[in-house]
């Protein structure tokens, strides 16, 4: 049974492999010129403050050389982007081209009752194929992880350092670089192949079945880091003055309402949730009070601000300190960086736990079919 499962894989198995050993060459190829730019640009004998402006200096660096909208610039971009990528839609692509297909091919064409007459169980015959397909789809997957880990190595801890640069600035909590690190990978790996062969089980019809896996992972994507990865572990609070958490204040287009951007004291690398001022007597502030409108940005007649860079970021830092003035200070809801492995491993753990729970319910699903 082995044997006739890789016999129906190979083809699959071969396409991997070729992908897996292109993205392995081009990121060998490209990470002694990374490593070489990092040794020289002082970040590795830096201290103190003096690391962030040489970090976001070393990421300016890597992401210099044009580009348009939405695309990026450089070489050393596009590989990181297109390689964040690739991880990110490869339990995308093992459920709907693996997965999808698995059952309901055979479902569909009747090939299935060649195997069941020849005293082969139905639960034998789908642990074979669950188990050695879904192994390697998690496989595959965690390796082009693991590569690019090696690979981005030294843009990660420039970000850790305090840079920021584009494409580059996304920390360790971020929309496409947690999914993609880490062991989230084996956990998404996992439920979309499980995914798949759920939707080829119940439809019977590869395509249909294909066309929905697809539709269900890509929301399960959206969902995850907007509702559910941020309510995984209880979050903490903190308020702070404007000054301790180095905030920037300003208003959003058109309108009054506070925008604010500020850091945690004393919590490096923390995935901040929300942001916001409260009044000295701790109620939230959405607006701009009346005492501080003078120091509100004049818009032109083009409405937006008459104003250089510049004087736009002077602007910002008289708001904030007005708002200072009167006593209002920052409230922030955010994940420390402690509990980046907690998280990793409790969103690994639910996605393991629904594969395993789709996996149980193609067994009893098949057992309960008819021939």
């Amino acid at each position: 049974m082995i044997w006739l499962t890789w016999r129906q894989f190979r083809a699959q198995a071969i396409t991997a492999a070729a992908a897996l050993a292109v993205f392995a060459i081009l990121l060998v190829a490209t990470e002694s010129d990374l490593s070489s730019m990092y040794n020289s640009s002082g970040l590795t004998t830096c201290h103190g403050d003096a690391c962030a402006g040489l970090a976001s200096a070393f990421l300016e660096q890597l992401s210099s050389g044009g580009g348009g909208f939405l695309i990026p610039g450089s070489a050393y971009m596009i590989l990181y982007f297109l390689s964040v990528l690739v991880i990110l839609i490869a339990p995308a692509i093992t459920g709907v081209f693996w997965g999808a297909p698995l059952i309901a091919r055979e479902l569909e064409a009747g090939t299935f009752r060649l195997t069941w007459n020849q005293s082969i169980t139905r639960t034998r015959w789908l642990t074979v194929k669950l188990a050695l397909i879904g192994v390697a789809a998690m496989a595959v997957t965690e390796a082009f992880s693991l590569l690019q880990a090696w690979w981005a190595a030294p843009i990660g801890k420039a970000v850790g350092l305090g840079g920021g640069s584009s494409i580059f600035s996304e920390g360790r909590f971020g929309w496409f670089v947690f999914p993609t690190h880490g062991i989230t990978p084996l956990g998404y790996a996992a439920f979309g192949f499980a995914l798949g062969v759920t939707a080829g089980l119940v439809i019977r019809r590869p395509i249909p079945a294909m066309a929905i896996t697809l539709a269900i992972f890509a929301a399960i994507q959206f969902i995850t880091p907007l509702w559910i990865r941020p309510n995984l572990f209880p979050t903490n609070h903190t308020v702070a003055s404007i000054a301790a958490t180095n905030a920037g204040v300003g208003t959003t287009k058109f309108s009054p309402n506070l925008k604010v951007t500020a850091t945690v004291p004393g919590q490096p690398g923390a995935w901040i949730l929300s942001t916001g001022i409260v009044s000295p007597a701790g109620q939230p502030v959405s607006t701009v009070p009346a005492f501080c409108k003078s120091a509100i940005p004049v818009p032109n007649s083009q409405g937006r601000a008459a104003q250089s860079q510049s004087q736009s970021q002077g602007q910002s830092s008289a708001l904030a300190n007005c708002l200072a003035s009167h006593g209002m200070r920052v409230t922030e809801s955010y994940q420390p960086a402690s509990h980046y492995w907690p998280l990793q491993l409790s969103e690994t753990g639910m996605f393991l736990a629904l594969a395993l729970a789709l996996a149980c319910y193609c067994f009893w699903r098949l057992n309960r079919r008819r021939s």
